[in-house]
């Protein structure tokens, strides 16, 4: 009985593969057959007549990524492609190079995070690509990493959060530079990347940095802080001819550390008008001016007469008399003393002398005016001059301070500066900057070098109703004023 049921099995096995070889042969044109290459080549008959009943494997996914340009840092949102290592039709494998960028600051090599087949580029050579925009298209392989679609599972969210910290590492407070292949690699080996000693660019961690750590972990950062260092080797040097010590060491890009971190305020008070003014002064068509002046003998009456003022309670200063000499020249260069419209239609000669002088103080740059100079006498200047100058500070100044100026001057030599491009403050058409007083070699009439106290000075004026020769011819009289001082009490009125 055991034999007869034994042949039996043997025989239904027999009918059951020979049906199934005949359906498999027999498909006609309505039915199709598939064949899964990767796995095996067993043919599956989908028939929609015949039932049949078989083992297979399902056929492998192939996913279409597309794999976009990624945030490549410094707030730079588009690139000129200038190469694909690429074509429609490539294998790919991660970290393989895909093409190369180029921004405004620096040359990049983005590489594959995919492996799979290339089968759409979306630019040509030359073409700008936005960041977080397509690239290229990849099929994926189904190993390829990345590509999974199946639920999340705890293994998952571990990868996840263990992605996070590769993510969000941080050298002594400073993110850590690598691209998100290099990334992945770390978390895939369990690889902390503060531990991988940096070779790229600005510190940033290479593929190569990566491998080298999974190689030998004692070149990583702890490793080599933990050797100890070694002591280096006497070497006789002759006291006649020093050896030289040549370093065959690359030197590595220091990390820079930010201090603090960014904010952002609103510009408001002096600053806001400021921003305004600058921009008007903007749309002026300006040339500039410089000489040189020999301030040596101000030098010495200053000196004579500052004990005079300090006694009054006064500080005594060169601005009160180089303001009532350019009082005078302007007196005979009244164009430099006027003011035009928007429109550069009309020009207004201004009766009087309103001369601001810049200031530099916690709330921006402002520039208060002395009123009537041309009436004032120097000592008057003086005091009024220390008024201006302690409201300023104090940041107490009134609108009338700060408006109706007819000319102005920045005493930039006060913090040490020689030479200047003054900005014209509308409606004005000219300005001044007064550089430093220095003791420079000059030669003298006789063709001695002698020491003189030098002062240069920049002027700026509205080229289209200045002329160059006109704000030359105000400048020779303003530093024969200053060279002589003794003119300007002759001229005084």
């Amino acid at each position: 009985m055991a034999s007869t049921a034994l042949r039996r099995l043997k025989w239904e096995k027999f009918r059951f593969l020979n049906n199934l070889s005949k359906r498999k042969n027999n498909c006609n044109q309505h039915h199709t057959r598939t064949i899964c290459q990767r796995k095996t080549n067993q043919y599956i008959c989908h028939s929609p007549l015949v039932c049949c009943r078989t083992f297979h494997s399902s056929p492998v996914c192939h996913e279409l990524v597309q794999f976009k340009l990624a945030d490549i840092g410094e707030g730079i949102r588009e690139v000129q492609l200038k190469e694909w290592f690429v074509k429609v039709g490539d294998h790919v494998s991660q970290f393989d190079s895909i093409c190369e960028v180029q921004s405004d600051k620096a040359t990049v090599t983005i590489t594959s995070r995919y492996k799979g087949i290339i089968s759409k580029l979306y630019y040509d050579v030359d073409d700008i690509a936005l960041v977080s925009k397509p690239l290229v298209d990849i099929e994926t392989d189904a190993d390829s990493p990345g590509t999974t679609q199946s639920s999340p599972s705890s293994s998952e969210v571990s990868s996840s959060s263990s992605d996070d910290e590769h993510s969000m590492q941080r050298i002594r407070g400073q993110k850590v530079l690598a691209t998100p292949a290099v990334r992945r690699l770390a978390m895939e080996n369990k690889i902390k990347l503060s531990d991988v000693e940096a070779t790229g660019k600005d510190g940033r961690i290479l593929k190569d940095d990566i491998l080298k750590y999974m190689e030998d972990p004692s070149v990583g950062k702890q490793a080599k802080s933990k050797a100890p260092l070694a002591t280096p080797p006497a070497v006789s040097v002759e006291p006649s001819k020093p050896a030289p010590v040549v370093s065959t060491t690359p030197i590595q890009p220091r990390i820079t550390l930010p201090v603090g971190k960014d904010h952002t305020e609103k510009i408001k008070g002096m600053r806001k008008a400021m921003v305004k003014t600058m921009t008007e002064a903007n749309n002026i068509p300006t040339f500039g001016y410089d000489d040189e002046i020999d301030m040596s003998a101000l030098v010495e009456l200053r000196s004579k007469v500052k004990a005079i003022t300090d006694e009054k309670g006064v500080k005594f200063s060169y601005m009160p008399i180089i303001m009532k000499a350019v009082s005078m020249a302007l007196t005979e260069f009244p164009m430099l003393n006027a003011s035009v419209d928007k429109t550069c239609e009309n020009i207004t000669y201004k009766a009087v002398h309103n001369i601001g002088i810049a200031m530099d103080t916690q709330d921006g740059l402002i520039v208060p005016n002395v009123k009537n100079v041309q009436s004032l006498s120097i000592f008057e200047l003086a005091a009024e001059l220390n008024r201006l100058q302690s409201l300023g500070l104090a940041g107490k100044l009134g609108t009338s301070d700060l408006s109706g100026g007819t000319f102005s001057l920045s005493n930039i030599g006060a913090i040490g500066g020689t030479y200047a491009r003054p900005v014209i403050l509308p409606p004005e058409v000219s300005i001044g900057a007064l550089g430093k007083i220095q003791a420079l070699p000059r030669y003298d009439n006789h063709g001695n070098i002698v020491k003189k106290n030098i002062m240069c000075v920049s002027w700026s004026a509205d080229h289209r109703v200045i002329e160059g020769a006109y704000m030359a011819r105000f400048s020779n009289l303003l530093k024969s004023f200053l060279e002589n001082p003794g003119l300007i009490m002759l001229y005084l009125r």
